[in-house]
């Protein structure tokens, strides 16, 4: 085996050994289960109707066919076994670090900086995020793809140079791969404009074509990017992804920017407070500002005047700072001052900068072998230690937020998340705190005041529960969830006129996006399984559970749970047993913790018995933040 092949097995075979105990790890819920444990046209894996679903939704504010079809095919192949999940992720990651290896070796015919580059990518710690978090499924994609794309170019442009005509081919493929890329995420935009940089060094093409024909040469690519953007935001602001600048202004973009970069900057050097929520800071120093755009400025003029001598330094510090460009929070998504997974592949920019200056300057001090092998072992070791213990932080919800909270300040995003993972363990003493913090620091947030709401109530705290829920309405009124949480709370307090108008709002709402089969679930729930007779609508009921299946596409228990009682209150018990039946078959363990006592009213039905009278109603399906 020849010595490029040799290195490039060790740097996957190591990078394997090192995310391995990911494969261990739970779903999280953040975005897990709306990408994946929750998403009904992913979690029954491919088929017709889905892969189309695939294409034509914008579901969680993101357009990624690609990444969805690749989370179908995990749930085909291996269902809703997290590990599994967790290993494709890995598997990705070590072929990303292969491919990155033999790109730069194939760019720059330099073997120990193309591996130490490759290293420094696959085992340094900022990249935990993208590899141990599911959900970042689109980046350890798109960024194989992206690498895809510059290999293929690579090539492509090496036999121009003779004019050979398998140049055609090897274009046309770096297009369909850039194209996949930006199908499993968008953040590939700023593609082409590397793939200029990469012109200029180390391809050297500048020297023998004309700027406009270089250009002219990524028309191609640009249109892509372009149509990419514009779905890609489409999505964003019909998912309410996109904050406006009413929310985050212009100015506090624009200071956020180069803090931001800096920060990246020190997080690659000292990765000591890593974690997956950097909350927006309420205000940002004018020296803050003024000392990371010095920063930003003085490292560009060094890479500028350096670009004859140097040209790897501009060229690695422009693919950073470009490949950031989409996510730097000019268009503010979501409501992070920065993110790990960003720096997944623009962290190659910088690498390339600080391999290159480090073997420049151990040529000019005549350093030997044995010093710089040493030197270089010992960082790639840190490297990996400092990744294993950031690894340990994401095995489940709880730890993951709980060290978010730990390492930064004021992060109502963390506190909300936790409260969350606490109340699904049914936890609701110790997620009653978190949730109350979380609204202290953003009480504005209407999801939190929901979800307190939720716990109160199961706490029967009753009055309390309703004060949440009526500021919820009060933040959001078109929001249904905390009026059907208020008309529960207010029928248990025997205010029954004032639970049917909540009641009354809840279905109007629900009205007005029939597509969610949760809402008319919970709907449906509510009115089959009350006891009190003024709550009770048995017909409603059985139209709302119908409807619920049939936006389910029959493959929910939870909907054939509610349709068994809606049928058994009608006294239609035959219908009642087949959807008890279906709802069992069809649960998981964790699903039949939320369906009891479901096997009991399978009984009541099968002997024509009436459950309602037996049955503990609890809380509707709630859908948490």
């Amino acid at each position: 085996m020849s010595r490029p092949r040799l290195i490039a097995l060790l740097l996957a075979l190591i990078t394997l050994a090192v995310f391995l105990p990911a494969s261990r790890f739970t779903f999280l819920n953040y975005d897990d289960n709306e990408y994946i444990t929750e998403n009904d046209f992913v979690k029954h894996g491919l088929t017709p109707a889905d892969i189309g679903e695939a294409f034509t939704t914008f579901h969680a504010s993101n357009w990624h066919p690609l990444t969805w079809l690749s989370h179908m095919t995990d749930c085909t192949l291996f269902g809703l076994n997290p590990g599994a999940h967790h290993l494709v992720n890995i598997l990705f990651h070590a072929a990303n670090t292969m491919l990155l290896f033999g790109l730069l070796l194939r760019l720059t015919e330099k073997l120990w900086p193309a591996a130490l580059i490759a290293a420094l990518f696959a085992w340094h710690p900022l990249h935990v995020e993208s590899v141990a978090w599911i959900s970042e499924r689109k980046d350890v994609l798109s960024t194989f793809f992206a690498l895809l794309t510059l290999l293929a170019y690579a090539k492509y442009a090496g036999e121009i140079k003779t004019q050979n005509p398998k140049s055609k081919k090897f274009y046309a493929m770096a297009v369909i791969f850039f194209a996949l890329g930006l199908l499993a995420k968008p953040m590939l935009v700023t593609l082409p404009f590397t793939l200029l940089l990469l012109d200029f060094w180390p391809m050297q093409r500048f020297n023998n074509s004309t700027v406009r024909r270089l250009v002219c040469e990524k028309i191609p690519f640009f249109a892509l990017a372009a149509t990419s953007c514009i779905v890609t935001f489409i999505a964003q602001k019909n998912g309410e992804a996109v904050v406006s600048l009413a929310n985050v202004s212009l100015s506090y973009r624009l200071e956020n920017a180069p803090v931001a970069v800096v920060n990246y900057i020190l997080n690659f050097f000292w990765p000591a407070h890593l974690c997956a929520i950097y909350p927006m800071p309420e205000a940002i120093s004018a020296m803050q500002v003024v000392l990371s755009v010095s920063v930003l400025v003085l490292i560009t003029l060094a890479g500028w005047r350096g670009r004859k001598s140097k040209p790897y330094f501009l060229i690695g510090w422009l693919w950073f700072l470009g490949t950031l460009v989409p996510v730097i929070g000019l268009v503010q998504v979501g409501g992070t001052a920065m993110a790990d997974r960003y720096t997944y592949i623009s962290s190659i920019g910088f690498f390339i900068v600080l391999v290159f200056l480090a073997a420049e300057l151990a040529q000019k001090l005549s350093l030997p072998k044995q010093f710089i092998t040493g030197f270089s072992a010992l960082i790639l070791a840190a490297g990996i230690c400092a990744t294993e213990f950031q690894l340990q932080f994401w095995r489940d919800g709880e730890t993951l937020f709980c060290h978010a909270i730990a390492v930064t300040r004021n992060n109502d995003v963390a506190l909300g998340n936790l409260g969350i993972a606490l109340e699904k363990q049914g936890r609701f003493d110790e997620a009653l705190p978190v949730y109350r913090e979380a609204v202290k620091l953003a009480p504005g947030r209407f999801q939190l005041h929901n979800n307190l709401g939720n716990v109160l109530d199961k706490l029967s705290r009753h009055v309390e529960s309703l004060a949440e829920y009526r500021e919820a309405i009060r933040l959001k009124p078109d929001f249904p969830l905390p009026h059907l949480g208020a008309a529960k709370v207010l029928f248990q307090l025997g205010r029954d006129a004032e639970a049917v108008a909540e009641l009354n709002s809840f279905t109007s709402l629900i009205a007005l996006t029939p597509e969610n089969w949760e809402l008319l679930n919970a709907a449906a729930y509510f009115l089959a399984a009350n006891k009190n007779a003024a709550a009770r609508d048995d017909r409603t009921a059985l139209k709302l559970a119908l409807q619920a299946n049939e936006l389910a596409q029959h493959r929910q228990p939870a909907p054939f749970d509610v349709l068994g009682m809606a049928l058994a209150n009608i006294g239609d018990f035959t219908n009642a047993v087949t959807c008890a039946q279906n709802a069992l078959t069809l649960a998981t363990a964790a699903q039949m913790k939320q369906l009891e006592p479901l096997e009991q009213r399978l009984v009541l039905y099968k002997n024509h018995q009436p459950w309602r009278e037996s049955f503990r109603t609890t809380n509707a399906p709630k859908k948490n933040d």
